[in-house]
């Protein structure tokens, strides 16, 4: 049996769609026209990622991708139908990992599935090596981050990213490395999720208390630093 999906859209064409292309690739699909039935399975058996629509019945998309992640990190793709930065601030500030706009490719959101638990399956077969970086610790098999002895709460692509940067820790990186290396995306994809994950990576650092950074170089891309303790 193949990796657990969950997929929750109030559009039965969109549940069908889905769960043929994910079943063709070997996944186990479970679908709900609502978001509460989707918490409600989740509460008794947890998926390996989760596909949402934002506009649902009952609890609406946002509202769920949030209560899933106070429980755990799976990975979280929204599904809306509107194309606005304000609906992806949204998405990415209540924990969502990727977002996809209607109409989607449903190839295209198949590729980003593998790539999230391959991802995932590599960090799990870690040797269990912790990984160092200014006053950061991250212990991939377990996806924790530690800062100043506290857990430091990432979501699973904010980690990946944390930790490809951290095995490369002395180079500067594009935006079409990482969308590739860490969201498996080829480069002509528009990089506001690069962006805005380093943007919410750098304030989830900051308030931690870390002396560890995420810099832009400019007309390139991002660059790990260490700040001085004051």
């Amino acid at each position: 049996m193949g990796n657990l999906i969950y997929v929750a859209d109030d559009e039965q064409n969109i549940r069908e769609l889905l769960q043929n292309f994910l079943e063709e690739e070997g996944y186990t699909v479970r679908c709900f026209a609502t978001g509460d039935a989707l918490l409600q399975a989740f509460a008794e058996q947890q998926a390996d990622i989760v596909i949402l629509d934002i506009m649902m019945p009952g609890t609406d998309g946002y509202s769920v991708c949030a209560a899933l992640r106070k429980q755990s990190e799976v990975p979280i793709i929204l599904l809306t139908a509107r194309d606005t930065d304000a609906d992806m601030i949204t998405g990415f500030t209540m924990g969502a990992d990727d977002y996809f706009t209607k109409p989607f490719s449903p190839l295209k959101l198949t590729m980003r599935v593998k790539v999230m638990l391959k991802r995932s399956a590599k960090e799990d077969k870690a040797d269990g090596e912790s990984l160092h970086y200014g006053d950061i610790i991250l212990y991939p098999q377990q996806k924790t981050a530690i800062c100043h002895g506290e857990e430091c709460k990432l979501t699973a692509t904010e980690f990946s990213l944390l930790c490809y940067m951290f095995t490369n820790q002395d180079k500067a990186f594009s935006r079409e490395e990482l969308l590739n290396e860490v969201w498996g995306y080829d480069s002509f994809v528009e990089s506001r999720v690069t962006d805005d994950t380093i943007k919410r990576l750098r304030k989830k650092l900051l308030q931690a208390g870390s002396t560890v950074s995420v810099d832009t170089v400019w007309g390139f891309g991002f660059k790990l630093s260490e700040r001085a303790v004051k």
